[in-house]
């Protein structure tokens, strides 16, 4: 049976990104890019795939100073144009950092950027449980957590708010499907709770 597009993303991904923290950010992202993907009905495979590879450079060459050339995510989209990854997946990594000036423009971009941020914020929200469980979270204690600046500050509320707004989905159904999401891959992601 030939590799599918995520199993090959993962390698990827582990050759590139040491961190823990950024291995599970990837993971989930690529969860909740799996599970929209289902629920649209497209390309499952594909779609895992672009949330594995979003940050496959973050941790070399973050560009915290938003170059709109330099660092991420122009050098993993350099690289994986080189080693023959589709236009299509690239485009939508680049899509996903605003100061890259990409349009997001089908449904798999649009996706991208409503979930990278939010899973993220997700999983924080996970682990302030008493029982560090994805099981103990709903759409109501994240959206508390967003109102609550203190909390997760670095997770950008405006580009949650605006990822729902391009997918044309309520924020709290997006933010629901994204708890769905982790949940299925809870052990994966360290949110099982204690006692698992």
């Amino acid at each position: 049976m030939s590799e599918t597009l995520a199993s090959r993303a993962l390698n990827v991904l582990h050759e590139w990104v040491q961190s823990e923290s950024l291995r599970k950010h990837s993971y989930a992202v690529a969860d909740s890019m799996r599970h929209f993907a289902q629920l649209r009905g497209d390309d499952v495979d594909l779609w895992e795939a672009v949330g594995l590879l979003h940050d496959m450079d973050y941790e070399r060459h973050p560009n915290l100073e938003h170059s709109a050339t330099e660092g991420h995510p122009f050098i993993g989209v350099a690289w994986l144009r080189e080693n023959g990854w589709s236009e299509e997946i690239c485009h939508a990594i680049l899509s996903h950092a605003d100061y890259a000036n990409v349009s997001r423009e089908t449904p798999m971009e649009k996706t991208l950027y409503a979930v990278d941020e939010l899973s993220s914020f997700v999983i924080a929200v996970a682990l302030v449980r008493p029982s560090k469980s994805i099981h103990d979270v709903d759409a109501a204690a994240v959206k508390r957590k967003m109102k609550d600046k203190a909390f997760a500050r670095a997770v950008n509320r405006e580009d949650i708010a605006r990822g729902a707004d391009e997918l044309g989905m309520p924020l709290d159904n997006v933010i629901a499907e994204v708890i769905t999401a982790l949940r299925a891959d809870a052990a994966r992601l360290g949110l099982g709770g204690r006692a698992s």
